[in-house]
């Protein structure tokens, strides 16, 4: 394990004790770090202007994790159903965005959604002769824009457990008279939970740090938390008060990782029981 915590200490430990160090001094006059103790920076954070961009922008972050593991769960299980020798190449075209950069992905969308885009020719294609919509530059890009590119980690983190699945559980719950509503609801989804969960966090946590995609697809009139923080590191030059910033960041996606995991081991601690159960 030795090379691996190296890594993980050279790459990630020290580079994040560096930076909850900044947040403990003071910006200085004309920009800079002046190293005098204080905790402002922290008592910041929970001003109502920024704790209403943290806010913000988790509900922008929870409305993309909730739509993406919608369809990535249906498009996981459709994949799962297929016959074996398909479910290589649907996963194939299910990643397949990932082969190109994000940046490219992104401004495919505004592509699509600007007033002169593929969707409004497409509309006048069909006759409608109105103005042409506003879909770009708006929280619903921002929203499309974020599931669109981490898609493919909910469809990937759903289809692993539904491909473990023992097919003979589900035949066993309809032998018993339940519907295939009441199989999916008792059976499938509760020891798929882990999957579903995994996906969330990915989701959720790339989400809520995502600077780009508001940017870009936001046009800048929707702030999240990842543009404050970039914005004060190379715009305001206010390094300390962006290390306080992307520290509360760093914290809430490591309490976002410690539900998952707990939900997890719930999760699989309700599977041994019922398979303990039935076996007896």
């Amino acid at each position: 394990m030795a090379p691996a915590l190296v890594w993980l200490t050279a790459l990630m430990v020290v580079p994040c004790a560096l930076v909850l160090a900044l947040a403990f001094f003071r910006r200085g006059i004309y920009g800079g770090i002046e190293y005098t103790f204080t905790l402002e920076n922290f008592g910041l954070v929970f001003d109502p202007l920024y704790a209403g961009i943290f806010l913000k922008s988790a509900r922008i972050a929870g409305t993309a994790t909730l739509i993406a593991v919608v369809i990535g769960y249906a498009a996981a299980y459709a994949i799962a159903a297929a016959p074996r020798r398909w479910q290589p190449v649907f996963l194939f075209f299910a990643v397949l965005p990932f082969w190109s950069n994000y940046l490219i992905r992104t401004y495919a969308w505004i592509v699509l959604l600007n007033r002169e885009g593929l969707i409004t020719q497409l509309l006048r294609w069909f006759g409608y002769t109105g103005d042409p919509p506003s879909m770009l530059y708006t929280e619903g890009a921002v929203i499309a824009g974020l599931v669109y590119n981490y898609l493919p980690f909910v469809i990937l983190a759903c289809y692993a457990p539904l491909s473990r699945l023992n097919p003979e559980l589900a035949e066993a719950s309809r032998d018993l008279g339940a519907s295939a509503m009441t199989t999916f609801r008792r059976v499938i989804l509760p020891l798929t939970v882990p999957g579903i969960a995994a996906g969330a966090v990915f989701v959720f946590v790339l989400s809520i740090g995502n600077f780009v995609t508001p940017a870009l697809l936001g046009g800048g009139r929707f702030q999240m938390i990842g543009n404050l923080v970039y914005d004060q590191f190379l715009t305001a030059n206010d390094w300390p008060f962006g290390a306080a910033l992307a520290m509360a960041l760093i914290a809430i996606m490591l309490l976002v990782l410690m539900a998952q995991a707990l939900l997890a081991d719930r999760a699989s601690g309700h599977a041994a029981q019922a398979a303990g159960s039935a076996d007896g």
